[in-house]
C-alpha cells in the first residue's frame, strides 16, 4: 500500500537561501576576510545577502563582497566560533541599535 504524504502534514522547515549569498569582505594582500558582525544581543554572526542591491543598500556601494554558498560561509566561520548566520539583515531602527562591531576570519580569494 502506498502512503501519500500531504504538504499540510510536513514539518515546517527553516528557510534557507536559494543559491549563493553576497558576503561582505575586507580584502587584503592575496586574501579576503569575511566581515563578522554583532547582533543586538551581542552575539557574533556571519552576514549574507540574497542580492547585491540589498548589500549595497545596507553597507554602501564601496563594500567589497564575494559569492559564497551558505554551507561554505558556515564552514569558514564555524572554526572561529560563529554559528549564527543572518541573511538579509535590516537597517537598525534606532541609533542605539546601529552600533555594529566587526571581527574577521581569513579566507583565500582566487585571483583571476
Amino acid at each position: 500500500m502506498n502512503e501519500r504524504i500531504e504538504a499540510d502534514d510536513a514539518e515546517p522547515c527553516e528557510p534557507t537561501p536559494a543559491g549563493p549569498l553576497f558576503v561582505p569582505v575586507r580584502p587584503g594582500p592575496g586574501t579576503c576576510a569575511t566581515r563578522l558582525f554583532r547582533t543586538a544581543r551581542g552575539g557574533r554572526t556571519a552576514v549574507g545577502f540574497t542580492s547585491e542591491r540589498l548589500l549595497v543598500d545596507l553597507l554602501g556601494p564601496g563594500q567589497p563582497w564575494i559569492r559564497l554558498a551558505e554551507p561554505a560561509l558556515r564552514a569558514l566561520t564555524g572554526p572561529v566560533g560563529v554559528t549564527e548566520l543572518t541573511v538579509d539583515p535590516r537597517p537598525p531602527a534606532t541609533a542605539a541599535e546601529g552600533r555594529v562591531h566587526m571581527a574577521v576570519t581569513t579566507l583565500t580569494c582566487s585571483a583571476g
